[in-house]
């Protein structure tokens, strides 16, 4: 039942919470907040088994479809969105589906998320496919969009990771990975948008972006495939390139230019002498991997 969840649990010792000064309530719940690294932590075997799962479908074309309801289903949509200026994805290639529609993301679409037969129609919708990875998330692990959804994906042939916060959840045993990690009750009882949202984020913040470091979408711990579109972005390219070439800025930034704000493209050309052209072959020989396409001149 939900109320023998431990996402459900009321958390001892705070029965005065409405009586306590200011102070005390940041105090108290930065302390539950304090909790959820190291409980991430513990599934890190986990969390790298998801990534290397992840980057090796899209390695051969397959995408990231983040999959839930309410604030999971909000936290994938902002991982997802994130990936493109970040690392330079289409929404074609990481995306989210979260019950009840984009709209939900900042209305709630009250019982989309009771729906397992609502997941499989937007699965069936992105035409997904076998090639693909599908990271279902939900705090209880019991909800039936993300448990449907997940179920419907790896019957299709599709990799599936299952995110919750529930040990022994419905998610996790639907999923090929399952990713379960125990906050304990919450600081609010029940309101699972706290430390089990927070440990959400975390999990798809590292699924997301070292599966791009896999995918080679960085250079050491730097973001080349940022997308410079706009002027700080724009900066931070210049400075990428600065950084990465060492050479002054009245050489990097005519090849930025020429590389239409392609840190990697701009890179290849003042490490090699190759054209724009050159080096934009050269990372699609190696799908968009510079270190590679450097070693190729």
């Amino acid at each position: 039942m939900l109320r023998d969840l431990v996402t459900e649990q009321q958390l001892p010792g705070l029965d005065d919470l409405d009586g306590l000064s200011t102070l005390d309530l940041v105090r108290r719940m930065g302390e539950q907040d304090a909790l959820v690294p190291t409980a991430v932590a513990g599934q890190s075997a986990r969390i790298a088994a998801a990534v290397d799962a992840v980057s090796a479908r899209m390695r051969e074309g397959g995408r990231l479809i983040y999959l839930g309801a309410g604030t999971a289903g909000r936290i994938g949509m902002l991982d997802a969105s994130e990936c493109g200026p970040t690392f330079g994805t289409t929404p074609e290639e990481v995306f989210a589906l979260i019950a009840g529609g984009p709209s939900a993301f900042a209305v709630a679409v009250e019982g989309a998320e009771d729906s397992a037969a609502l997941a499989v129609s937007d699965l069936t919708e992105v035409s997904l496919s076998a090639a693909d990875a599908v990271v279902g998330i939900s705090a209880s692990g019991r909800t039936p969009y993300a448990v449907g959804g997940v179920r419907h994906a790896r019957a299709m042939g599709a990799m599936t990771v299952g995110v919750a916060c529930n040990e022994g959840s419905p998610l996790g045993e639907a999923a090929e990975i399952a990713i379960e990690v125990v906050v304990g009750p919450e600081f609010l009882t029940g309101s699972t948008r706290l430390k089990s949202g927070t440990a959400q984020k975390l999990v798809c913040n590292m699924i997301s972006t070292l599966t791009m470091v896999r995918l080679g979408r960085t250079h050491g711990n730097l973001m080349t495939h940022l997308v410079a579109s706009n002027e700080k972005l724009w900066a931070r390219a210049h400075d990428l390139v600065s950084s990465i070439t060492g050479l002054p800025d009245a050489e990097v930034e005519p090849a930025l230019q020429a590389a239409e704000g392609s840190v990697p493209t701009a890179v290849i050309m003042l490490l090699t002498g190759a054209d724009p052209d050159q080096a934009r072959e050269a990372l699609a020989r190696t799908s968009g991997n510079l270190r590679e396409a450097l070693r190729s001149f």
